[in-house]
């Protein structure tokens, strides 16, 4: 039987697999397969990057198919007037969904003694459950359930007996660590969480950072930044000790998600250089909207920065996206959900708060 496999669908992800894999004594590294979904991102060319790190025993490339792939689920998500008639229709739904993933699964997960998925609420969630296949969940991003509860967003009403049939009965799926083949899931800080679920195991990702050698850092920057030549250029660039990093968002529309940035960087283009580095999904042309400030590649995790010897930010600025990772700034702006409220109708992102 095979060791590990872990199921990415962002590049985060693949830098949190890193940090697990090299945390790992050195005689256990290079026995992991990796999956790239391709379902969520564009992974380019990282699989041959990872390949070439040698930390890795196999990756493959997974065209994983989200339920609008497959036209005839559609039905069993319309409402049906009563609790009994849609909850027997999400039932058929989990059924079907796993039944038309399976063609493109490209991997035996059986074969595996340790299965780890991020983000189980992608397809691989519904298959791998309705497979009996048992896994470990990862939190899709830091701290995310945090400001995002997915699982009782997703199931709000009835919450208890939703739970309940996909964690005992497996009739019908709910992710984040209420399924019934989810051993636990990992998160970075519990104590951030305001509805715990019992399966939830705290792995502070700044614990698996600091325990990393210099070699190590150096390995996943080689397997991360496409030109490391011209990072280090960019980080060099102007503005001494008043640099300011802008990290943008795939946040409303592409004309009000411009609208957004250009009002951030009116604020803080005062306090110093601007820098912007793109989120992965965002699909905002920065370069040609905001030609007159450095944009970094936005494939780069932000975490990346982390690594480079000397290089200071006097601020990094974020609309809502978590900033505890980062250790490059001396100071971290979350304009959080407040500063969103200008931009469109609050419960988009006030999603906990209708729990």
């Amino acid at each position: 039987m095979k060791e590990r496999i872990y199921v990415c669908h962002t590049y985060y992800h693949v830098y949190v697999t890193f940090l697990k894999e090299l945390n790992l004594p050195k005689e256990k590294r290079g026995q992991a397969t990796l999956v790239l979904s391709s379902m969520s991102i564009d992974f380019e060319q990282l699989k041959d990057r990872v390949e070439a790190s040698g930390l890795f025993e196999e990756i493959i490339e997974f065209e994983e198919k989200g339920e609008d792939f497959f036209p005839e689920l559609a039905k069993y998500r319309r409402e049906k007037g009563n609790i009994i008639l849609n909850m027997l229709a999400r039932i058929r739904f989990t059924r079907r969904f796993s039944r038309l993933e399976a063609p493109y699964v490209p991997v035996d997960f059986k074969e595996y003694k340790d299965v780890y998925v991020f983000c189980d609420s992608d397809p691989i969630g519904y298959y791998l459950n309705q497979k009996k296949i048992y896994y470990h969940a990862l939190e899709d991003g830091l701290n995310c359930l945090k400001n995002f509860d997915a699982a009782r967003y997703d199931n709000r009403g009835h919450f208890g007996l939703k739970a309940f049939m996909s964690s005992k009965l497996n009739l019908i799926f709910v992710q984040n660590g209420y399924g019934k083949y989810c051993l636990d899931m990992e998160v970075n800080d519990i104590s951030a969480i305001a509805h715990p679920c019992p399966k939830y195991v705290e792995v502070p990702r700044q614990s698996l950072v600091d325990a990393l050698s210099q070699e190590d850092k150096d390995l996943i920057l080689r397997a991360f930044v496409r030109n490391i030549d011209r990072l280090r250029e960019q980080l060099a660039e102007g503005g001494g000790n008043n640099k300011i990093l802008i990290l943008t968002e795939p946040l409303c529309t592409l004309k009000v998600r411009e609208r957004i940035f250009k009002d951030i960087i009116a604020i803080y283009e005062k306090e110093g250089s601007i820098f912007i580095k793109p989120h992965p999904r965002d699909m905002l042309d920065y370069r040609k909207l905001f030609a007159d400030y450095p944009v970094f590649d936005a494939t780069v995790p932000m975490e990346m920065l982390n690594f480079f010897p000397g290089v200071r930010f006097k601020k990094a600025v974020s609309v809502l996206t978590e900033m505890k990772a980062i250790r490059f700034a001396d100071e971290v702006v979350r304009l959080g959900a407040d500063f969103m409220d200008k931009y469109e109708e609050a419960s988009i992102h006030r999603q906990n708060e209708q729990i």
